[in-house]
């Protein structure tokens, strides 16, 4: 049954916005047909008629009428619906990290998607997946970690940190590393013509060896800039040679160089300690 026609009457200005909702051609087609079904009411047209010049049902035509003569223009717009409740929620997720604190079942070397859906039993392993991914937690990677048995690792640990942090004042953090044994291949590259016109770009798969070289790097941590050398050998000669090279390059600077225990272990044996009394005495050392 089509309820009592509501009178419409628009409010001030209404028309023109309506008027513009139907010349428009981004407007929707459902505000579309409310715009027209206000216009035609206003205009007096009964509502089995609109119904019909509009192309919608009756009880769809009353239905506008009533809404915009109670709210307006705002009237014309869909209420908010509330939607289907959420099957997981954040203690879904708890729960699955919570599971991965545990060993796995017996039998099992580590977790997997599909033992974690069977532990919790009502999560899908399709939910378990987007979890893991959520979280950018990866299953299959190897984790290590090393703890320390050193007593004063924590004052030595802060030490290091503060020096990245909070660097004192007006002086130059240096971070400094090795990397030795890098073999010095020599390959062909360039462009490859092919038969059919393209051409491709890379390397060739001989190469000549030209042995290892090792090298030494120090990182400016203000400024990202890296004062870096080549060596053949990998003897604290070279490393203290390369040191002295670093102390030149910040002339009336305050240094304060954080070096690995391999480095250091270099140059602790024996050989010429005034060298190495010198770079101590220009640079201060954070050892780790």
């Amino acid at each position: 049954m089509i309820p009592e026609a509501r009178e419409v009457r628009l409010w001030r200005g209404d028309r023109k916005k309506l008027e513009a909702r139907c010349r428009s051609p981004r407007t929707m087609q459902q505000d579309l047909k409310r715009a027209r079904i206000v216009l035609l009411a206003a205009d007096g047209v009964s509502t089995r008629a609109i119904a019909k010049e509009v192309g919608v049902q009756p009880r769809i035509v009353s239905l506008w009428r009533h809404r915009y003569a109670d709210r307006g223009l705002d009237g014309l717009k869909d209420k908010p619906r509330p939607g289907k409740k959420p099957l997981y929620t954040p203690t879904t997720d708890k729960r699955i990290l919570e599971l991965l604190d545990k060993p796995p079942p017996p039998g099992f070397g580590r977790w997997t998607g599909p033992l974690l859906a069977q532990a919790l039993r009502d999560v899908d392993v399709q939910y378990v997946w987007r979890c893991l991914r959520h979280y950018k937690i990866d299953l299959v990677a190897r984790k290590s970690w090393c703890e320390s048995n050193d007593p004063d690792f924590a004052g030595k640990a802060a030490e290091v940190v503060g020096l990245y942090v909070n660097p004192p004042a007006k002086a130059i953090v240096l971070c400094v590393d090795e990397k030795p044994s890098i073999q010095a291949l020599e390959r062909a590259q360039g462009y490859l013509k092919l038969p059919n016109g393209r051409a491709l770009t890379g390397q060739s798969h001989d190469y000549k060896r030209h042995g290892t070289t090792t090298l030494f790097a120090a990182l400016q941590v203000a400024t990202g800039k890296i004062i870096a050398s080549h060596s053949k050998q990998r003897r604290r000669v070279e490393f203290l040679k390369f040191m002295a090279s670093v102390v030149e390059a910040f002339p009336d600077r305050e240094l304060h160089v954080i070096l690995d225990n391999l480095t250091w272990g270099g140059l602790s044996q024996g050989g010429d300690s005034s060298a190495h009394d010198q770079i101590l005495l220009a640079v201060s050392v954070s050892k780790v």
